[in-house]
This record gives C-alpha cells, structure tokens and sequence, in this order.
C-alpha cells in the first residue's frame, strides 16, 4: 500500500530545514512507518548508503526525491556540505536498512549538525538488534550491541574477552558465512552459554533458533545460514559466592603486604564481595 504524499513536491510542502534521521525497514517494505514515508517523500534530499536500495524504496511509497551517497568511502567529503546545505534544507539519512547510526558511521552527520546548531529529528523504526533481542527469548533488562566483531581470530578473541564479564546479554551482527566460526569463538571465550540465532529478520523466511553456543556452532557448521544474521548471547550465570576458607586464604596473603584497608579492598574486588563484610572478616582475623 502506497502512502498518500505526492511524488512531486513543491517548496510549501518540504519539511523544515535540518537533519532528520529516518529508520528504513530491514526486511518487509510494509514496516515503514507512515511518518517516515511522508518525511522521505518532503525532505530535499536524501543521504542514503546505495542510491539503488533505497530507491527501491521511494518507489514503493511514490517518491521522486533527490538522493546523495552517503558512505564510508566519500562521509568525510560529503558531509561539511551536507551540514551547510542544512541551514537551508531538509537532509535525511537513512540506511540500506534499519535504523541508521546502528553498526554504520552516521553518528559524526549527527555531531557536526548538533555542533553547527542545527535541528536534528529522529524518525523511529526498525533495527534488527533489537528485534533480534524480541524473538531470543534471553534477558532484556541489559544488553550491550557489541555489531560485528573482528574477522581475524586474535582480534576476534580479544574483543570477546573485553566483553566476557558484562552481566547483560550480548547481541552481534555476523555475515552468514562467518556465523559457525564466531559461535564456536563466543563458546571458547564466554563458556557454554544460552543464546540464539536471528536471521531474514521480518522477511520470508523469518527464523529463530535457541540453544547453547557449542550447539549452534555445530550446527551451523553443518548448514551454514543464509540471510542477514544476528547472534544473541544471554548473559554469564550468576558467581558462586566464595567459601570461607577461600575468603581467609585470600585475605591472609593480602595482609601480609597491605595495610587491613588496602587488603580488604584487593580482596573484595577479587572476590565480587562486599568490601564492608570482607573488612570485617579482615579485622577478626588480624584479632580485633
């Protein structure tokens, strides 16, 4: 269904002069909210990734508008121009698909608008990280978009073991081809968790599989996907509290080089307790 703005635009009927951020649909065309058809059908022009994708899109709502490439290779070229062209007309942004800003470079568009005093509006709508975090059925409350992690091994393990730690689920944008190799890499570098495979997210062939990390790096490894893919991790489960003899081993060999405070603090932060209850161990021990 075609929204209702003319194709062809006259100065009365442009938005205001500014930026305005435009979230595309990452899948099924019918996910374009009716404000961001007409805001994309009455800006002036339109900075988008690939002029061919989204004009795709224009065509689907009925709009002629003007598009300029957007893109890592020219952003630093185009954008002082984009900026000054703001103070006089309405910019959108938009991504090949999804919300842009998310996993691409947009934010600087964003920061030397804000800088220059220029209007900036969001238009809301799909992403493909968060809707992959509605089907996993893992934790919600906190969750950290760490978007495609490095190609190489070293890399790879090294940016999992910055992130290893955060209590929060753990959400990746992978390639299909690569999508077995970083499960088994998650694996390794996060222990055997919880999580699930997102992939054509709101298109045909919607899927969502569960399970633990070693399982779906096997099976994965057997079928590769195909599609767009987004991995989702649940977060680590909760530390076992140490024991008492733990506590007293530790604390013992840190007050024999430390002051009762410095030791209770070491000990506290290496054993996830509380500082108050690990200082008050410490002052028994030392006898009062």
């Amino acid at each position: 269904m075609k929204d209702s703005a003319p194709a062809d635009q006259n100065a009365a009927e442009l938005q205001p002069p500014g930026l305005y951020i435009v979230a595309t649909p990452i899948g099924n065309l019918g996910d374009l909210s009716p404000r961001a058809a007409r805001v994309l059908a009455s800006v002036t022009v339109i900075a988008c990734e690939d002029t061919r994708v989204t004009a795709r899109l224009l065509q689907h709502i009925g709009a002629k508008t003007p598009m300029l490439p957007y893109h890592d290779h020219n952003a630093d070229t185009v954008r002082p121009r984009l900026i000054a062209r703001m103070g006089s007309d309405a910019i959108a942004l938009v991504s090949d698909a999804g919300t842009p800003l998310i996993s691409d470079p947009g934010y600087k568009l964003v920061r030397d608008a804000r800088a220059a005093g220029i209007t900036v509006v969001t238009i809301p709508g799909p992403c493909a990280a968060v809707a992959a975090l509605t089907l996993a059925g893992l934790p919600t409350d906190r969750f950290l978009f760490a978007g495609f992690l490095p190609v190489k091994a070293g890399a790879k393990a090294a940016a999992i073991a910055e992130i290893a730690g955060l209590r929060a689920s753990l959400v990746f944008y992978e390639s299909a081809g690569r999508t077995a190799a970083t499960l088994a890499a998650l694996a390794e570098g996060l222990g055997d968790r919880p999580a699930a495979v997102a992939r054509e997210i709101s298109k045909r062939f919607e899927e969502t599989v569960d399970g633990c990390l070693s399982a779906l790096a096997a099976r994965y490894a057997e079928t590769p996907p195909r599609g767009e893919v987004v991995i989702v991790v649940g977060p680590p489960p909760p530390a076992t509290a140490p024991d008492a003899t733990t506590l007293d081993d530790a604390l013992r060999a840190a007050l024999g080089g430390a002051s009762l405070s410095a030791a209770a603090s070491e000990v506290a932060v290496a054993l996830s307790l509380p500082r108050k209850a690990v200082y008050a161990r410490a002052l028994e021990l030392r006898g009062g």
